[in-house]
């Protein structure tokens, strides 16, 4: 897949599961309202549980996920956005293991 068809495959996906997405933030980090997080920080987390969630583990590992996720905050988010987004997809990505 192309990195375009792969860009749109991801947009829709997350469009697709917004809802749950969300519902899932607001469970891992219940202190901080959906609201309160900054846009970019909050489409970079969205980004980050679909591919956890959703996404082919084959096409896009969690680990992979965690860090891109991760870097695009570094580069792109507020100044503890890395730290915040690893931490929510951390505790997303462990309690998934744990239930596997």
């Amino acid at each position: 897949m192309d990195e375009p068809e792969f860009a749109w495959k991801i947009l829709h996906g997350v469009a697709g599961h917004l809802r749950e997405i969300d519902t899932k933030i607001e469970e891992v980090a219940p202190e901080w309202p959906l609201a309160r997080i900054a846009l970019i920080d909050r489409n970079i987390l969205r980004l980050g549980l679909y591919e956890l969630m959703y996404a082919n583990p084959e096409e896009v590992p969690p680990k992979v996920a965690i860090n891109e996720a991760i870097e695009l905050a570094k580069n792109y988010g507020g100044p503890n956005a890395g730290r915040f987004i690893n931490g929510v997809l951390g505790t997303v990505f462990k309690k998934t293991q744990e239930t596997t």
